[in-house]
């Protein structure tokens, strides 16, 4: 993993000029309803969050096809994070990574936790894009727990993911 600046903590953006995100399907199409998404994301994104990142809703099936293919895991999972490659230059120097979320997976933690599809999708795009812009909750010490327990906070949801487990 490259070690990246940590974006300030200490206030969100209303608008986010700075974070554009690009929510498809699984085929890469923009999804139209998806665009909600991407704002919510970029303006609650810590306030030094800077690039552009693509998230993807896809289904339970190809997540798992994912996990198995990219971390060995032969099981579905709610949200995956793929950085560019350390070696990105040129043009897509800002490009921060790609984002896959379950779709069936976060209607059922959105059901099992008793609120919206859409709160809970917003729960994983906050939580995926911690990991690309470069904390690790699984080394970091509580780090991105923290940062993430307060961007919710901030916005108003529920439970993380790493407040969950």
């Amino acid at each position: 993993m490259i070690a990246r600046p940590r974006p300030s903590v200490k206030k969100t953006r209303r608008s986010a000029p700075g974070l554009v995100v690009a929510v498809t399907d699984a085929r890469g199409r923009q999804i139209q309803s998806g665009a909600a998404l991407g704002r919510w994301l970029a303006s609650h994104a810590p306030r030094g969050a800077r690039g552009h990142l693509t998230l993807a809703i896809v289904s339970d099936a190809a997540m798992r096809r994912l996990n198995k293919q990219f971390r060995g895991k032969d099981m579905t999972t709610d949200v995956l994070s793929f950085p560019p490659d350390a070696d990105a230059s040129g043009p897509n120097r800002s490009f921060l990574g790609d984002l896959a979320i379950a779709r069936g997976i976060a209607a059922r933690q959105a059901r099992e936790l008793g609120h919206s599809l859409q709160i809970e999708l917003r729960i994983l795009a906050l939580h995926g894009l911690l990991h690309l812009l470069g904390y690790d909750h699984e080394t970091d010490r509580g780090e991105m727990g923290r940062l993430e327990d307060q961007l919710r906070q901030h916005a108003g949801l529920p439970a993380g993911l790493i407040a969950r487990h």
